[in-house]
């Protein structure tokens, strides 16, 4: 490298062992998304710390003996409902060599025995039953003191709140409430407002992006006026509706409430010349896609909740979904999407909420075009010479209803910094 090149001097003045965040908070560092020990350490200090990891839905697990595969971060974990109705999170790996044991993405069962060596575990996780314990013939086997108890599967802490499952592996973890706050609570309770839900299917894809990058598109109201033309032109978030930003106390979780009009927006000819994604022209062959029947003790028409650090929660017209990010590494996160809806629905409004749902999903109307921006990004701070990313719009005491902003986002790494040490 040419010494005398202020440039590469400093794109490449950090290292590894001696990093040093920028003081000024409108910038974020490229090596919180690309380097691989620093995604270790958020195996540590994040998803098994003090933090609720997102697990599923309750509707996913209804009845005792019903289990699903899911993921503390990386790490896959069993989800289950026992025979007395509790709900468990244990680690999908079995105690003796290894084998992830479970493979089927959900079903029912009283049991799982590993298919390597037939170790049998209890739906709480606990191992009941080792083939030739006592060796045979009084030959082999386990230790006479081999206490079974003790080698149980790792577990989690539950909790639940409106039908939605999180675990933790913190001992003294603060209630699910309080972890929320005041601030969010109101709006996730009215998405989660204590009904009976169904499950309506499952998308999964992999995207080839930090995990980060997702809660920060969620927390950035700024690019959803640009990017989506969907949202835009047929008013579902747009510069005219009635918005609302809130964050909660820390910066860690954060919202995008809007409450769209009736008919098609009313956008000013200064606000289109803004707005590329807008097109004033664009007519849907079906009007049905937008139909809302409001459902939700909420003023707000959309409603997309991030919960630090995986959850995305999400309430559109009569749309009903969750995603789980799924670390795998600094450059990978694999996304799982639940697509739900109420137990009393008849079959006209389960038909409404799937055919509504086409907008998101792995290749929906808004979700392909997020997840080619976010690879993009990705591809920017993983390849070009290192340098910092800009948070710069709005101001952080500024009104809530502020929709050209980055508040929230910078609220996010003031804590994630925080948590991290950095």
């Amino acid at each position: 490298m040419d010494g005398e090149n202020r440039l590469l001097a400093k794109a490449y003045g950090h290292t590894s062992v001696d990093r040093e965040w920028p003081a000024d908070e409108t910038r974020i560092p490229d090596w919180i998304y690309t380097d691989q020990d620093v995604y270790e350490r958020e195996i540590e200090k994040i998803f098994l710390g003090r933090h609720w990891n997102y697990v599923g839905l309750e509707c996913e697990v209804p009845e005792p003996g019903n289990y699903m595969r899911s993921y503390v971060g990386p790490y896959p974990v069993v989800v289950t409902r026992d025979m007395d109705g509790g709900l468990h999170v244990f680690e999908n790996r079995c105690a003796h060599r290894g084998v992830e044991f479970c493979r089927e993405y959900r079903g029912s069962a009283d049991s799982f025995i590993c298919p390597y060596h037939n170790w049998t575990y209890d739906l709480k996780g606990d191992l009941t039953a080792i083939p030739f314990r006592r060796g045979i013939k009084g030959k082999g086997g386990a230790p006479k003191d081999f206490d079974m108890a003790e080698f149980g599967l790792r577990r989690f802490h539950v909790a639940t709140r409106g039908g939605v499952i999180f675990a933790t592996a913190c001992n003294d973890m603060e209630s699910i409430e309080d972890y929320l706050g005041p601030e969010i609570c109101a709006e996730f309770d009215a998405t989660f407002d204590g009904t009976e839900f169904r499950l309506l299917g499952v998308h999964r894809n992999i995207l080839p992006s930090n995990w980060k990058l997702y809660q920060e598109n969620l927390k950035d109201p700024y690019h959803a006026t640009l990017l989506h033309t969907y949202l835009t032109t047929f008013g579902l978030f747009v510069s005219s509706n009635e918005s609302n930003i809130p964050t909660d106390k820390f910066g860690r979780h954060g919202g995008l409430l809007s409450r769209r009009s009736d008919g098609r927006p009313d956008v000013s000819e200064e606000d289109q010349a803004s707005m590329q994604a807008f097109k004033k022209t664009m007519e849907l062959n079906d009007p049905r896609v937008l139909a809302f029947f409001p459902e939700a003790d909420s003023k707000w028409s959309g409603s997309v909740l991030t919960i630090f650090p995986t959850l995305t929660a999400l309430r559109q017209t009569n749309i009903l979904n969750t995603r789980l990010l799924v670390p795998r590494g600094p450059n990978k996160f694999m996304m799982l999407w639940t697509v739900f809806g109420r137990a009393d629905d008849d079959e006209e409004m389960t038909r409404h909420r799937l055919r509504q749902n086409n907008i998101f999903g792995p290749a929906g109307f808004l979700g392909i075009e997020d997840n080619e921006a976010l690879k993009f990004l990705q591809d920017g701070v993983r390849k070009a010479m290192p340098r910092e990313g800009l948070a710069v719009l709005g101001e952080d005491n500024e009104p809530t209803e502020t929709i050209i902003t980055e508040r929230a986002i910078r609220g996010m790494y003031r804590y994630y910094r925080d948590v991290m040490e950095f």
